[in-house]
């Protein structure tokens, strides 16, 4: 059973998310503000946070900083702001994902339960990267699918590299161009759409339907 925090000011929000995430056998703890959000975290393990954007004590972009601070569960913003640069923001900061209301159960769910299994699929061992069937040696600059080698360019090896570390969270464009290109070209989407193109040739079994490099569009990208 995964311990949820639910930060929503509306109560019947709040009962919403206790029926539909104990369906999936979550058990959830209950936050009105940012202040009482803040103290759950600090007094209990804490595996995921469901966090609404329109707080009455603080403005949840800024609460979402706080809580990437403190604690390296998944976020899912659950928000009525559709506003694309809202999503942006949000998940530059380190949220998994952006579910608008209203959200379907079923869809919150399924976000909830991959974020948590994205929380731990990169796995890291010293010198290299594995997620899915990608094995990536960092020192030698190689890549494998499965067993099979794959050679990539600089570029191609950064950006997923950068893809493989975040597991299966949202990469917005503007973070791995700085990441990848660094900080002028941050707006330079079209550098990163050849690469990904490319990547998509030599990783997907299906390049014109990827099942690992997953477009989130006007946002960004994550990993399968």
């Amino acid at each position: 059973m995964s311990a949820v925090l639910c930060i929503d000011d509306e109560p019947a929000i709040l009962r919403l998310l206790e029926i539909v995430l104990g369906r999936d056998g979550h058990s959830i703890i209950a936050a009105k503000d940012a202040r009482s959000a803040l103290a759950a975290l600090d007094a209990q393990r804490i595996d995921a946070v469901v966090l609404d954007l329109g707080l009455p004590d603080r403005d949840g972009i800024e609460l979402l900083a706080a809580l990437r601070t403190r604690s390296p569960a998944p976020v899912i913003v659950l928000s009525a702001r559709t506003d694309v640069s809202e999503k942006v923001a949000a998940l530059d900061l380190g949220a998994s994902d952006y579910v608008t209301k209203p959200f379907e159960g079923d869809e919150l769910l399924a976000r909830l339960r991959a974020a948590l299994r994205s929380a731990g699929r990169a796995t890291p061992s010293g010198e290299s990267l594995t997620h899915g069937p990608l094995h990536m040696n960092l020192a030698r600059h190689e890549l494998k699918v499965g067993d099979r080698p794959v050679t990539l360019t600089p570029k191609e090896f950064a950006v997923l590299r950068q893809l493989i570390t975040a597991g299966g969270r949202v990469l917005t464009h503007s973070a791995i161009l700085e990441a990848v290109w660094g900080k002028a070209h941050r707006s330079d989407v079209e550098y990163l759409r050849v690469v990904i193109r490319a990547l998509r040739l030599k990783v997907e079994e299906n390049p014109a339907s990827p099942s690992l490099i997953r477009n989130e569009p006007g946002i960004g990208y994550r990993l399968g």
